[in-house]
């Protein structure tokens, strides 16, 4: 039903009302039980056994319990104990997470508003507001929060606040009169008012027309129900991993097995060996370690004042190839300010932004003070006597108490060190006609102390131009003649065609006898003063944000629901829309199809005048493309799309808690410039992630092969089972934790976004990890044998040298991680963590050897100190041959 395109008539026949007695109590209660009560509806909340458990889904953990079972039968239950512990610790730690998640409906549900006053049998009655039905008849106050989505059949200078909903900073002016337009967005319904939104001015009356999950909060909160950002990036990465080292652990039993057999082994011996070496395949605290590094980098972030609520949202944001960022209060200061002013046929630039009261007024370049001007000191002054909003302070926070606009009037004027404060010391309001939108206009009357009588009037420039016969010009007045009147007009498109908002002030001098009855008497012959020019200005520190973006090969979408002229004008501004960059307006957007929207996304950098749908829909379009898209947002109107995001980005201050709770990220200072940060911090630790599986997996390639090589040349096992774990958890453990705090390299923010399908191994990596691991197991094998002859053929003395020169020369490798080439190429003192990791597991290493009592758990001996030396030499091999190949072709 188009309720904003109907009569009031119209509205009462459809919903079965009168407009003068509204519903009876009988029939309300009927409708109440057969629609329901006007709540937001919950989804169906899982129990904290349910999300437990269902941390255990994870590929990679699933191998690890397989693993897990195949230990304990073959007898190594210390292995299986360790495992179980690992696993049921990285369940823990997604558990808490996940369980902090999902709140946002009912953040939606705390801005419903808590009590109505509703038209009920001819009498005015207040009620709960979850026992609204469609056909009340409802009465609005300014302070009111509306109950239920109205269609307005009376209003007074009525102004609601739907920034939450629409985006837009400043209160719309409502009307009761029907709409002409059938589609139009939210921000364009002047004669509707909506669950959730606040009454800032004057009063009305309407008819409900929707409640609960009918009303616009109400599909918003479905399509959070609905929206569904998928898996991200590194949890298909680590999927990846897990079968592809499943699939190697099942190939090395085969094998093992298939040799085994054919050297006239017994079958069941060469299984139970496979399976030991398929178990030794897996790196058993990677999850663990995954987890420990994205949550340490959650620290970082914090530091760095953006909160992460969805731990693999670190990493994600660091693939952003696009940024679909909310203006209003992301982008902007979301406050309203004066930049020109129009007085006296001249036109002054206003400094500063925000509510900060200093500034500068000059022209033409140069610095003036406006109190010498008189033309402009009187607008300034005029500004503020008519003027029903207050600028406060509380806790050393400064914010407008009442309209945004009046407030930008209130700003500019104490620039000039002119103050409401001071003014009605001199002046007192004698009487008020309040702003109506139907007149567009609000007018005092003014008494000074010296008894001189003022009408001041503020409002649409148009419409006091017809007001005004006269104007001010150097001091003198002037008859307002036609082209007195084009000249102010031409400076009003020229604010304009800047996206200014712009507010005429007029005055009339009242005798001292002369009497005003009605607003009609007192809105005619007015002096014209001039024209002030706002907007709410872009955040200084974007500009430079967005251009660090796009150096880092991501593209800045700039969405909002406000108009066309003034996104296109803080776009270009901020540098988000290029030359030959398209701008997309709301309705164009509602004809087009996702598949057509899709064709077209990579071209379009702004989508102004735009719905909650239309954002899912740009998140959805882009998604499509390949993208991995990061939506920044504040309103209740950015939570589906901040949900579907690959990673959804709220605002701190400004956000409401709906936003807050759909998002993954939350910035504590409302920057934009915050996220560049994050984003860097993301692709760090992305970075960091791939070192210590390079690391991990490297040592578990020489696990693998000195096992394999053994069991293929007939000789004794190089390692027992107990020190393959100790490697996997205790040696690969700390410095891989290390590898996730080590700093971002110098060109991390100038490289394109990785491409989302790119693979684990991708870059070469899988190269440096077989090819480390090689040399790995071949040193080992090489020390085992040595020892092995030298000590008379001493099994346990033998494993021991094995079991130490495969943890040196890891501990060794771990440093080569570090670096892309050569592990010359960064000093290994720049992660400090690492270095005391490296020193605590050879600490640890002495240890198992030396300590009679782990000794003979770990199945080790004390070394001879020339073994020490002959250890230590193939150690640093695997990791210096590749450094001193890469020198020699430099």
């Amino acid at each position: 039903m188009q309720w904003h395109t109907l009569a009031a008539s119209d509205v009462a026949h459809e919903t079965k009302t009168n407009v003068k007695t509204g519903l009876t109590a009988a029939e309300a209660e009927k409708r109440l039980r057969q629609f329901g009560c006007n709540e937001l509806a919950e989804g169906k909340k899982e129990s904290a056994i349910v999300v437990f458990f269902r941390q255990f889904q994870d590929f990679m953990v699933l191998v690890l319990l397989a693993a897990t079972v195949i230990s304990a039968l073959l007898g190594e239950y210390v292995d299986a104990a360790a495992i179980v512990v690992i696993v049921i610790m990285n369940a823990i730690l997604g558990f808490i997470q996940e369980r902090r998640a999902e709140k946002s409906l009912a953040a939606l549900k705390r801005l419903s508003a808590p009590q109505a006053v509703v038209r009920r049998d001819g009498r005015w009655v207040k009620i709960p507001a979850r026992e609204l039905v469609v056909g009340d008849v409802v009465r609005l106050a300014s302070g009111d929060r509306v109950g239920a989505d109205v269609r307005l059949i009376e209003a007074a200078g009525l102004e609601i606040e739907e920034s939450a909903l629409t985006g837009e900073s400043v209160p719309v002016a409502k009307s009761a009169a029907p709409l002409h337009t059938k589609q139009a967005s939210l921000g364009d319904l002047h004669n509707m008012a909506f669950m959730g939104t606040l009454v800032t001015r004057g009063s009305g009356v309407g008819i409900v027309i929707a409640t609960g999950m009918k009303t616009a909060m109400g599909q918003i909160a479905t399509m959070l129900e609905e929206a569904d950002a998928g898996a991200t990036p590194l949890q298909r990465r680590l999927e990846q991993l897990g079968k592809i080292l499943l699939v190697v652990a099942l190939a090395l039993t085969a094998a093992v097995v298939a040799v085994g057999v054919m050297q006239g082994h017994d079958l069941y011996e060469m299984f139970l060996a496979g399976v030991s070496l398929a178990v030794a395949a897996i790196p058993e605290g990677l999850p663990a370690i995954v987890t420990v590094v994205l949550a340490l980098g959650v620290q970082r972030m914090i530091k760095r004042n953006a909160i992460v609520r969805k731990l693999p949202a670190v990493e994600t944001l660091g693939c952003a190839s696009v940024i679909c960022s909310d203006k209003t209060g992301t982008m902007t200061e979301n406050m309203m300010t004066v930049t020109q002013v129009w007085a006296g046929g001249r036109t002054f630039a206003v400094s500063g932004v925000g509510l900060e009261t200093r500034g500068e007024f000059s022209e033409r370049g140069r610095t003036i003070d406006p109190n010498r001007v008189p033309e402009l000191a009187r607008l300034l002054t005029m500004g503020v006597l008519c003027n029903g909003s207050e600028l406060k302070e509380e806790n050393g926070r400064r914010y407008i108490d009442g309209d945004p606009t009046e407030g930008a009037l209130l700003v500019a004027a104490a620039k000039a060190g002119i103050t409401k404060r001071s003014l009605l010391g001199e002046y007192a309001i004698e009487r008020e006609f309040p702003f109506d939108s139907e007149r567009k206009m609000m007018t005092v009357i003014i008494r000074g102390r010296n008894g001189r009588r003022f009408i001041v009037t503020k409002g649409a420039p148009d419409v006091l131009l017809e007001r005004a016969d006269r104007l001010e010009w150097n001091g003198r007045e002037q008859m307002l003649t036609p082209a007195w009147k084009e000249a102010i007009e031409k400076a009003i498109r020229q604010m304009a065609s800047s996206a200014l908002r712009t507010i005429a002030v007029a005055y009339r001098p009242l005798a001292e006898t002369e009497r005003i009855k009605s607003e009609k008497e007192a809105e005619t012959k007015l002096r014209f003063l001039g024209v002030a020019g706002m907007i709410d200005p872009p955040r200084p520190e974007v500009k430079q944000a967005v251009a660090r973006c796009k150096e880092a090969g991501m593209k800045t979408v700039m969405i909002t629901g406000d108009h066309v002229l003034t996104a296109t004008a803080i776009a270009k501004q901020l540098g988000v829309l290029p030359p030959g960059g398209k701008v997309m307006d709301g309705a164009t957007l509602s004809r087009l199809s996702v598949d057509e929207l899709e064709r077209e996304v990579d071209d379009i950098y702004v989508f102004a005048r735009v719905s909650p749908e239309h954002k899912l829909k740009i998140v959805n379009a882009f998604k499509r493309r390949g993208h991995i898209v990061a939506m920044t947002g504040d309103g209740v109107n950015d939570a589906p799309a901040l949900k579907a995001a690959d990673i959804g980005v709220a605002m701190g201050r400004s956000g409401t808690e709906v936003a807050k709770e759909a998002a993954s990220l939350v910035l504590l200072d409302d920057n934009f410039a915050t996220i560049e940060a994050a984003i860097e911090e993301g692709r760090n630790i992305y970075e960091n992630i791939r070192k210590f599986i390079r690391y991990l997996l490297a040592s578990n390639v020489g696990e693998i092969l000195v096992m394999l090589f053994a069991m293929l040349l007939s000789l004794p096992l190089p390692l027992v089972p107990i020190q393959i774990l100790w490697v996997n958890l205790v040696t690969d453990g700390l410095p891989a934790m290390a590898l996730g705090l080590d700093r971002p390299e110098e060109n991390v923010m100038k490289r394109p976004p990785r491409r989302p399908d790119e693979g684990v191994f991708a870059r070469g990596l899988g190269w440096k990890i077989v090819s480390r691991g090689f040399l790995i197991g071949v040193v080992t094998l090489a020390a085992f044998l040595t020892a092995y002859e030298r000590s008379g053929e001493d099994l346990v003395y033998a494993q021991t040298a094995a079991f130490a020169t495969l943890v040196l020369a890891q501990l060794i490798h771990v440093f080569d991680c570090r670096c892309d080439r050569s592990v010359f190429d960064r000093s290994p003192f720049g992660n400090i963590y690492l270095v005391a990791a490296v020193i605590v597991s050879l600490l640890l290493l002495l240890v198992v050897i030396y300590y009679p009592p782990l000794a003979a758990v770990f199945h080790t001996k004390p070394l001879a100190a020339v073994d020490w030396l002959l250890i230590i030499s193939l150690s640093a091999l695997p990791t210096f041959l590749f450094a001193g190949s890469l020198l020699a072709r430099k």
